[in-house]
């Protein structure tokens, strides 16, 4: 699951994407609230957590604007404690939660929890191409009967596959939903993480859903 920060204070900033990092998420970081709205725009995120306090365009005015965009993104706001008309100002500009500074991290990730879980679609909940599924809430894969233990990036691995089931995704679409924008795209990570997710979802199993679509990236579907 990919989250977009919008934070102009980078000690703030770094504490709260590696904590997201650390619970699996994919995290990009924005400084300002122009360059938040750009990504914002151009990329599907799965939550957006963004400061009221921004240098230039305010955090009002891009939760204001992303509405009006129609993006759909579930927001929560980090807003000054004790604010009252800050987090109603907020809320009325389109934001679905807030958080008041300073917050412990166990609430923010909870926050998060419950805001991903908010904005998924009622059809995309629970995953599911041909006899594996993946629930989404309770993290938990299965193909028929057995449950595959999965890390935090297999299972992101695995949600985006059965996004595109059975299209193709490509090796660049891998590496922004997984990893993030500062990722080296010389390793073989992607690849190493292919053949871990292959082994346990394929291996021992007459029809194998993982393929490989030489040059381009990989699709998970029947074979044709």
């Amino acid at each position: 699951m990919r989250i977009l920060l919008i934070e102009d204070e980078r000690k703030v900033a770094s504490f709260i994407a590696r904590a997201l990092r650390e619970n699996s998420y994919a995290v990009d970081v924005a400084e300002t609230g122009e360059k938040g709205l750009e990504q914002a725009i151009d990329v599907t995120y799965d939550a957006i957590l963004l400061d009221v306090r921004l240098p230039g365009m305010s955090g009002l005015e891009v939760c204001r604007e992303l509405r009006q965009q129609g993006v759909e993104a579930p927001v929560l706001m980090l807003t000054a404690r004790g604010l009252v008309e800050q987090r109603v100002a907020g809320l009325d500009a389109g934001a679905d939660d807030y958080l008041a500074k300073p917050f412990a991290l166990a609430e923010l990730l909870a926050r998060v929890r419950a805001l991903v879980r908010r904005g998924f679609h009622s059809g995309n909940a629970k995953l599911r191409y041909a006899d594996l599924s993946l629930d989404r809430h309770r993290r938990r894969a299965t193909r028929g009967s057995e449950v595959i233990p999965l890390t935090a990036k297999e299972f992101a691995l695995l949600e985006l596959f059965l996004l595109h089931a059975p299209e193709l995704v490509t090796r660049s679409e891998i590496i922004e939903h997984v990893w993030d924008c500062h990722f080296d795209s010389e390793t073989n990570l992607v690849e190493v993480y292919i053949n871990r997710l292959r082994q346990k979802i394929d291996e021992d199993r007459t029809a194998k859903l993982i393929h490989t679509v030489r040059g381009v990236g990989y699709r998970l579907g029947l074979p044709e």
